[in-house]
């Protein structure tokens, strides 16, 4: 499982490393909406891609190790206490919008460059992306439990529309 003080401290260590990165997944909506809904399994992180080295310098001094390499796309990093980090590499634009590659080539998933926001975890303030990115990513598949009950949230937060 993946806390919130574990959270807060993978986001120490980067930044102390000069990497950029935000929330998104179960934590990022935690983080919008200000207090933690659920538990989780792991933290879902996006990074720039050219801070990548760095990344994986300062996760491996921490402890963490990869686990899943499914490069362009994703990668995995994980710790031997349980927690595990999901990566995901973006490409800046000059105007602050960036893409993630995806499994079609064709069809890399795209982030508006407002969606690069900030919420709270634990009291503090963290990075994370927006609310409408957040539903925008969570379309197109059969929902598990923690999906439905994460879109609930947004749309008792936000009062946003959401795909089911």
């Amino acid at each position: 499982m993946m806390t919130a003080d574990d959270v807060l401290a993978v986001l120490a260590v980067l930044r102390k490393a000069g990497v950029d990165t935000w929330i998104a997944g179960g934590w990022g909506i935690d983080a919008l909406v200000g207090n933690q809904g659920r538990e989780h399994r792991d933290l879902d992180l996006l990074h720039r891609q050219e801070q990548e080295p760095d990344l994986l310098a300062a996760l491996n001094t921490a402890g963490f190790t990869e686990t899943v390499d499914w490069r362009p796309v994703r990668f995995v990093m994980a710790h031997a206490e349980g927690q595990e980090i999901d990566l995901h590499p973006l490409a800046f634009a000059p105007d602050g919008s960036a893409v993630q590659r995806s499994f079609d080539p064709g069809s890399p998933f795209p982030y508006p460059a407002g969606c690069f926001v900030s919420g709270s975890i634990a009291g503090t303030r963290v990075p994370c992306v927006s609310a409408e990115q957040q539903v925008f990513f969570h379309q197109g598949y059969e929902p598990a439990e923690r999906d439905l009950h994460d879109m609930a949230r947004l749309r008792a937060a936000f009062g946003i529309a959401t795909h089911f």
